[in-house]
């Protein structure tokens, strides 16, 4: 809409929140006048790194605050208004050269200018990366003070241009602290559908779906998207027979779309779609889901990556040499493992850095979820902040230590727990006191926010032989 106002080739949207308020407030209120019950601030590319190639990377703070102020005054009191945060343009390592810290504080920057104008809500949208997402996801629950929308957005292969697919990113996100997840962008509704049934049928959040007006064209030398109004809102019965609870529109989609759109959903109520999938124990990677418990397969964690009482490992790893760790993550991975369990307990070295180093290059080399195996807090943090999925924490104890730092460090990053019933004393030698044991542990995670199903146990049973 703004190109039919004369945004010119390489002029960036998002300054017209300064440069041509009037624009944009006639945008915003064409959409609110058709219906729109939210409204997504022009911020989409206020960041400073998208910024920074018109020349505006130090007006983060002004044009977020402008462009949040006009969707306001646009929408008036009965439309909510969003902090719109979209990609950086760069990929995060391994993948790319951004790193995981400078992403985080790009969107810490912006998530802060965006609370301070008032917003409703956040939506981080269009993302192609999981790793991008959670940068931006753990910024916008470290700073802001609303709920938080995550929306994907996928190929018609079905996974992300980083190979994520959609229940995966649904698990991972969840976990992460989103209030809604979903799918926005890159296909029309009837390729999404499928999408987003898979995302529904994955978590328990509200699921949101903003197609575009179908696949874009060029004709004429200009950009257009194939769906009418009717033919796009032709879609919206499935749509939420699909489970989906909050509809809008992406690419193509103008006011007149969301106007049909709003006439479509007249008479329609949200659906609930039951899965099983939702009580599951579950561990994701970049690109696969385990899933295990009642009603699944047993499955296998290899523990080969750990250099306790292995010399030659621990000695490759003080020299930075992870040839021995790779070969033997390929090797379970072939062998069988479902789950990987990765430690870098070295004496004498930096284990927060060896362990973000272990974690990048084996979620690159292996599609297996990881187990981060640590007794030190400060590496726990190290390995799970950096990890581009939901990792398992193995492990925490009933010791007072463990309970106080390590699950507040797993419930910030969406972890899964492996609870043991040992005390500061040891093993309990009586059955009835290892549960009582662990009956601690369950009530001090769950006093956290942690679910039942974020919980497995190590029964630490004693052999008739040994013991």
């Amino acid at each position: 809409m703004l190109q039919t106002m004369w945004l010119k080739p390489g002029e960036s949207p998002d300054s017209w929140a300064i440069g041509n308020p009037e624009a944009i407030l006639t945008v915003h209120r064409a959409y609110a006048e058709a219906g729109a019950e939210m409204l997504t601030a022009c911020t989409f590319g206020a960041n400073r790194i998208k910024l920074s190639h018109y020349g505006l990377a130090n007006e983060v703070a002004a044009l977020n605050h402008a462009a949040v102020k006009l969707a306001r005054q646009a929408g008036g009191n009965n439309v909510r208004v969003g902090g719109n945060l979209g990609p950086t343009g760069k990929l995060i390592r391994p993948l790319g050269e951004l790193s995981f810290e400078e992403a985080f504080d790009v969107y810490a920057e912006q998530v802060m200018a965006l609370t301070e104008a008032g917003v409703d809500y956040f939506i981080l949208q269009t993302m192609i990366d999981i790793q991008e997402m959670r940068a931006a996801l753990l910024a916008t629950k470290q700073y802001g003070r609303v709920p938080v929308v995550c929306q994907m957005t996928f190929e018609a292969s079905g996974r992300t241009v980083t190979g994520t697919d959609p229940a995966t990113a649904a698990v991972t996100l969840e976990a992460l602290g989103a209030d809604m997840i979903g799918a926005n962008c890159s296909l029309g509704p009837d390729q999404l559908l499928p999408i987003i049934e898979k995302m529904v049928a994955a978590t328990a959040l509200p699921v949101c779906l903003r197609p575009n007006a179908g696949m874009p064209m060029l004709q004429d030398g200009r950009t257009v998207f194939p769906l009418s109004p009717e033919q796009y809102a032709a879609w919206v019965p499935r749509i939420v027979d699909a489970g989906v609870t909050t509809i809008g529109g992406c690419c193509g989609t103008t006011p007149a779309h969301i106007a049909a759109v709003r006439d479509a959903l007249r008479g329609l109520q949200p659906v609930t779609v039951e899965s099983p999938l939702r009580q599951a124990h579950c561990l994701t990677s970049r690109s696969s889901t385990v899933y295990f418990g009642t009603g699944f397969p047993i499955r296998i964690i290899g523990e080969r990556i750990n250099p306790t009482g292995r010399k030659a490992m621990a000695a490759e790893l003080r020299e930075g040499n992870l040839a021995t760790v790779k070969h033997d993550a390929l090797a379970q991975q072939e062998a069988g493992a479902a789950i990987l369990d990765v430690n870098a307990g070295v004496p004498g070295i930096d284990q927060p850095a060896l362990m973000t180093r272990l974690v990048e290059d084996l979620s690159q080399l292996v599609t297996l979820p990881l187990s981060i195996d640590t007794t030190d807090p400060e590496t726990l943090e190290a390995g799970l902040r950096i990890y581009p999925g939901r990792a398992l924490v193995n492990s925490v104890s009933a010791e007072s230590e463990r309970l106080e730092k390590f699950l507040p460090i797993a419930k910030k990053y969406g972890a899964a727990v492996l609870c043991l019933p040992l005390t500061s004393g040891g093993l309990p030698a009586d059955a009835r006191e290892r549960v009582d044991t662990v009956k601690q542990i369950i009530d001090a995670a769950l006093a956290l926010g942690f679910r039942r199903k974020d919980l497995l146990l190590d029964a630490l049973t004693t052999t008739l032989a040994a013991n």
